[in-house]
């Protein structure tokens, strides 16, 4: 996409292209940001956010991750994943709070907390998982990107097909449906990426703190 000066939002966002041919849903909207816009947000999260290494439970052993993350949400937003609980969340920024009027504009989906992912270069990615766990709305997971263009990819559980995109800069993708359910997800390494990338996944937690167990 071309940007030209004076877009309207409408006019700059593509028709949404579904990822996946069966078993769940998985909207990619492309640019959703002007680029002068998404380069802001990129550089002002980059510098405004304390990241920090991830700490994950795999094969028996806890092992401390190359990305960094900060969780962001609501005052009663906690969520678990690969033995690592985030409990306290950090108070919305303004940049995370545009972000997120804009994707609730787009998707019409409420969300109430966000997982920041930082990979510094190619070298950093996320293997084969899905976002199952039982804290989580699954109905629908909201991704923007900011930074390098990284390739995405899907991995049917049974049958093994395997759909990629592209996740241009500043673009959004949206999970919903049956994806987590039918879906494994993964970010690959690539030494072809040297420049940084965050990734925002917007997320509905359905565990505030009052009603843990």
């Amino acid at each position: 996409m071309v940007y030209q000066a004076g877009l309207s939002l409408e006019a700059l966002i593509d028709q949404p292209r579904q990822l996946l041919p069966m078993d769940g849903h998985c909207q990619y909207f492309g640019k959703i940001f002007h680029p002068q816009e998404a380069f802001g947000f990129f550089q002002t999260l980059l510098t405004q956010i304390t990241w920090k290494p991830d700490r994950v439970f795999i094969f028996g052993k806890y092992h401390v991750t190359a990305r960094k993350v900060a969780w962001f949400g609501d005052t009663n937003c906690y969520y678990s994943y690969s033995g690592t609980t985030h409990n306290r969340p950090l108070s919305w920024t303004d940049e995370l709070l545009a972000i997120k009027t804009r994707v609730e504009e787009i998707t019409q989906v409420r969300f109430n907390a966000c997982l920041a992912n930082f990979y510094q270069d190619g070298s950093q990615g996320m293997g084969w998982h899905r976002d199952n766990e039982k804290e989580l709305d699954q109905r629908a997971i909201a991704s923007v990107s900011l930074g390098a263009e990284r390739r995405f990819d899907f991995r049917h559980i049974r049958s093994g097909e395997k759909q990629s995109v592209f996740l241009e800069q500043g673009s959004l993708l949206l999970m919903t449906g049956d994806t987590q359910k039918h879906w494994q997800h993964q970010l690959p390494k690539t030494a072809k990426v040297i420049a940084p990338r965050i990734n925002l996944t917007f997320r509905n937690i359905i565990n505030p703190y009052n009603n843990a167990s």
